[in-house]
């Protein structure tokens, strides 16, 4: 990793360790600390989750080298559409990824241009061979941490939807990334009964591809 890089990241990281000390410390302000914090990592962003359909339950059916090469081909179709709507992967874990876009419209478009790639890919492999995917995206301010991390209800909420609530083909959005998306003409959602903390409401991204 180059040495700017390392500083980057251990630079944000070291202040963020400093100040949760200071605050931890008796009689600390707590209330000009999170000031403080907010001040220096608060950004707003839209956040998004992916999770693979059914992944586990096929991993154990299969075996180590078939959950390996379905990890293999979602990072090998996925991440250029990232690129193509300017998001960072921020994280891989397992099947899951992390993703922040600067606006909503870019996180609804990649996660359907997504599930376009796939629809095609599926569409010439057998069932054992399909990768099926669902999606949660947030909205809002949160605490970003470098490239490394993000923190913030949206976050929890978007990975509510997308890791536990999110079957495959949904793209499932908190209240957030609804109103701030409604000017896009064409998109429609419907409104979804799991909500989940951090969010007021939820919705599922009616799409077509």
């Amino acid at each position: 990793m180059p040495f700017v890089l390392q500083v980057g990241i251990s630079a944000s990281q070291d202040r963020l360790e400093n100040l949760i000390a200071e605050r931890l410390q008796p009689g600390a302000n707590k209330e000009e600390i999170d000031s403080r914090i907010w001040d220096l990592f608060g950004e707003t962003w839209a956040i998004m989750f992916t999770d693979l359909a059914g992944f586990s339950r096929r991993a154990a059916e299969y075996g180590i080298i078939h959950f390996l090469q379905t990890i293999y081909e979602s990072q090998r179709l996925l991440v250029p559409c990232i690129d193509d709507h300017d998001g960072i992967l921020l994280k891989m874990d397992g099947d899951s990824m992390l993703v922040i876009f600067r606006r909503a419209s870019k996180a609804i478009e990649c996660a359907v241009q997504m599930m376009g790639v796939l629809k095609g890919y599926n569409a010439s492999k057998p069932e054992t061979e399909q990768i099926l995917l669902g999606v949660g995206i947030g909205y809002g301010l949160m605490l970003r941490i470098g490239d490394t991390d993000v923190f913030g209800p949206q976050v929890n909420a978007a990975s509510k939807l997308g890791e536990d609530t999110a079957k495959a083909g949904d793209i499932l959005v908190t209240d957030a990334v609804a109103e701030e998306a409604k000017s896009i003409e064409g998109l429609r959602f419907e409104p979804i009964a799991a909500i989940p903390p951090g969010a007021k409401s939820a919705f599922r991204l009616l799409y077509e591809n």
